[in-house]
C-alpha cells in the first residue's frame, strides 16, 4: 500500500494521531487497574518502579511497532509482510501480525463487557446516584449486575455499537472527530475531579501514598507487578500501534511520538491515583481493596461524601471515555486487517467486526452471568480468554516484536523513516530493544504461563 494510494488513510495532523494513540493506551488498565495494583503493592515504591519500566521497556516497543506500521502502510499483518518481503526474511515473522490480531480480538471480547458495566454504572450515577450504600450492599449490587444477563448484554452491545458507528465513517470523519472530542473531555474531567479532591480531603494522604516510596516494600513480587503493569497499560502487541503507525505522514518523528504517548499514558495512571485515593483515604476505605475498588468500594464513598452525586457522575464518565477510546483502537486494527487482507470496503469490514464482536461478547456475558450452563469449559470462558490474551499472546507478541525489529530487520535501511538526527539516540534505542526489552518481557511471559 503506497503512501499516495487514495485508499491509504493518513492522519490529518499529528495531534489527532497522538490523541488516538494516547486514547487507546489510556484505558481501563490505567484508571481501573493501576490504582488497585498500586494499592496492593505498597504505593510509592511501586509507582517509582512502574515509571522506570514504562520508559525503559515501553518506549522501545512502541517505537518498533510505529516503525513497522509506518514502513509497511498495511496494518499489523500486512506491514510485517512488507518488511519480510523487502528484506528477504523468513515468512515465519508474519505470524507476529496474526498473533497481535488474535490478541486484539480476544481482549476486545471481554473488554466490551467491562465497558458495558462502566456504562451501566454511569447511567445509574446519572439517574439515581449512590445514596447511603453500605459496603455489603455495594458488593451485592455489583454481584447482581454481573449476573444480570440482559442488562449487561444491553450495555455491552451499546458500547460496541457506539464504537462501530464511529469506525463506520473512517479515519478522518470517524476516529479523528471522536478522539478530538473525547480526549479533551477525559483530561478536563480528570482535572475537575482532582481539583474537587484537593478541597474534599484525603489529598495529602494520597500524595504521600503515591509519591513517598517505602523501599522496604520493594520485593521481587512488587517489581514483577510494576513491570507487568507498565507493559500491559501501554497497549503493545495488540496490533493497534502498528495500525495507527501505518496512517502516519512520511515526515513524522516516531521517537518523539512514542515518548509523548508513553508519558501521557503514565501521567493518566498517576492522575487516576489522585482521583481515586483521596476518596479512599477521606472515607477510611482500604487502598488495597483489589479489583473491586472501582465498582464495589468507591460507590460507598460517593454515597457519603459531600457532592458525591456529581463526583460519581463525572468519575464514571471518565471511565466510559477511557473504555471507548481503547475499544476504538482494538476494533480499528481488526477493521483495517479485513480491508487490506480481504479487500473489504470500510463499511463491510466494520459491520463484520462489530457483528463478530457482539456474538463473542454475548458469550462472555453469558459466562459471567451464569445464565447458560454449558459445562466447565464455558463457565471458565472469560478466564481462558484472559489467560490466552493477557498471559500468553501479549507478552509473546511483545517479545517477538522486539527480537524481530532489534535483531532481524536491517534498521540502517529504514533509519530515515525515524526522522532522527541523533545517531546516539538511535543506538541507545536499538541496544534496549535487543537486550533489556526481550528479557523483561520474557519474564512476564514465564510468569503468565506458569501463573507464578
Amino acid at each position: 500500500m503506497k503512501l499516495n494510494d487514495p485508499a491509504q488513510p493518513i492522519w490529518t495532523s499529528k495531534i489527532f494521531f497522538l490523541m488516538a494513540s494516547i486514547g487507546f493506551a489510556v484505558g481501563l488498565g490505567n484508571i481501573w487497574r493501576f490504582p488497585y495494583v498500586a494499592g496492593e503493592s505498597g504505593g510509592g515504591a511501586f509507582v517509582l518502579l512502574y515509571l522506570l519500566f514504562a520508559f525503559t521497556i515501553g518506549i522501545p516497543i512502541v517505537i518498533a511497532e510505529l516503525l513497522i506500521g509506518k514502513k509497511g502502510r498495511a496494518g499489523s499483518v500486512g506491514s510485517i509482510r512488507v518488511l519480510v518481503k523487502e528484506q528477504s526474511l523468513s515468512s515465519f515473522w508474519i505470524g507476529i501480525g496474526y498473533l497481535n490480531q488474535v490478541a486484539a480480538l480476544l481482549i476486545q471480547v471481554t473488554y466490551a463487557v467491562i465497558a458495558g458495566w462502566v456504562l451501566l454504572y454511569f447511567s445509574r450515577a446519572l439517574t439515581e446516584g449512590f445514596v447511603q450504600i453500605a459496603p455489603s450492599v455495594a458488593a451485592a449490587e455489583y454481584e447482581a449486575i454481573t449476573k444480570n444477563f440482559f442488562a449487561t448484554l444491553f450495555w455491552t452491545i451499546s458500547s460496541i455499537f457506539f464504537c462501530g458507528l464511529i469506525l463506520f465513517f473512517g479515519l478522518k470523519n470517524g476516529i479523528e472527530r471522536a478522539v478530538g472530542f473525547m480526549m479533551p473531555t477525559l483530561f478536563f474531567v480528570m482535572a475537575l475531579l482532582i481539583t474537587f479532591n484537593i478541597f474534599a480531603g484525603g489529598f495529602k494522604e494520597a500524595l504521600i501514598w503515591l509519591f513517598e516510596p517505602d523501599f522496604s516494600k520493594v520485593t521481587p513480587e512488587v517489581c514483577l507487578a510494576a513491570l507487568s503493569q507498565a507493559f500491559f497499560s501501554i497497549g503493545v502487541a495488540m496490533a493497534v500501534m502498528m495500525t495507527y503507525g501505518s496512517f502516519l505522514p512520511q515526515e513524522s518523528n516516531i521517537f518523539s511520538s512514542a515518548l509523548i504517548i508513553v508519558f501521557a499514558d503514565t501521567l493518566v495512571a498517576i492522575l487516576a491515583g489522585l482521583v481515586i485515593f483521596p476518596v479512599v483515604f477521606s472515607s477510611n476505605l482500604d487502598p488495597a481493596a483489589g479489583p473491586g475498588l472501582i465498582f464495589q468500594v468507591l460507590p460507598v464513598a460517593f454515597s457519603d461524601m459531600p457532592g458525591g452525586y456529581f463526583f460519581g457522575v463525572f468519575f464514571f464518565l471518565l471511565l466510559a471515555v477511557a473504555a471507548i477510546t481503547s475499544m476504538l483502537g482494538l476494533l480499528e486494527s481488526l477493521v483495517r486487517w479485513l480491508e487490506i487482507e480481504f479487500r473489504f470496503s470500510r463499511e463491510r469490514a466494520t459491520v463484520c467486526v462489530i457483528l463478530l464482536n457482539i456474538v463473542l461478547s454475548s458469550l462472555s456475558v453469558g459466562a459471567y452471568s451464569g445464565v447458560v450452563n454449558w459445562g466447565s469449559f464455558y463457565s471458565s470462558f472469560n478466564d481462558r480468554i484472559d489467560y490466552l490474551s493477557n498471559q500468553v499472546f501479549l507478552p509473546l507478541g511483545g517479545m517477538l516484536i522486539a527480537i524481530f525489529a532489534g535483531w532481524f530487520v536491517n534498521l540502517k535501511l529504514i533509519q530515515e523513516d525515524y526522522v532522527v538526527k541523533n545517531n546516539r539516540v538511535f543506538a541507545i534505542w536499538k541496544l534496549f530493544l535487543r537486550w533489556p526489552v526481550p528479557f523483561a518481557v520474557f519474564i512476564i511471559f514465564i510468569k503468565g504461563v506458569l501463573q507464578v
